[in-house]
């Protein structure tokens, strides 16, 4: 019976020991993810989407509300939205998206003008997939465009994905 009683002791301080974890609230993990802009490696984290399937595709919250950001199109040039332009590739032929803008430089001294953590997303399509290879900006999905070989089609879907530092 002492035994018993011991073992239960022991097990109990053992089991409390192993499940005692310092948590710390104050910081959370997220996905770096690559993307391109200007032939450049950015890295950007997703940390909302407007629609619920490439949310949970992309493990970020569903946001429906962040629609209610597109503008009534067409729109007129001079009319400035919160939103700029991010470029995803469907069928897998290239694993990065293209961002218009990033910030210049990275951080609280960026003067970009152009930045906005929100996207709305632009797809683009290779009409002949064996053809396909990384287009590293939007200047070279443009080029592509003109030259025949992919479309791009404009959405309704929004993201909210800063762009980050680099990992050092």
């Amino acid at each position: 019976m002492k035994y018993k009683l011991l073992m239960g002791i022991v097990l109990t301080i053992f089991l409390s020991a192993c499940s005692h974890q310092t948590v710390r609230t104050d910081q959370v993990s997220l996905p770096l993810l690559k993307g391109w802009h200007d032939g450049e490696t950015v890295f950007y984290i997703t940390t909302d989407v407007s629609d619920r399937a490439i949310a949970k595709a992309k493990n970020a919250n569903y946001a429906p509300r962040l629609t209610d950001a597109v503008p009534q199109y067409p729109k007129p040039p001079r009319v400035k939205t919160a939103l700029e332009r991010v470029y995803a590739f469907p069928n897998g032929e290239q694993g990065r998206s293209v961002f218009a803008s990033v910030p210049a430089p990275l951080g609280y001294q960026s003067n970009d003008p152009h930045y906005s953590p929100l996207w709305l997303m632009y797809v683009v399509t290779w009409k002949t997939p064996s053809l396909a290879h990384d287009l590293t900006s939007e200047e070279a999905i443009f080029n592509a465009e003109d030259r025949g070989l992919v479309t791009i089609t404009r959405t309704n879907v929004v993201l909210n994905c800063p762009v980050v530092a680099a990992p050092k």
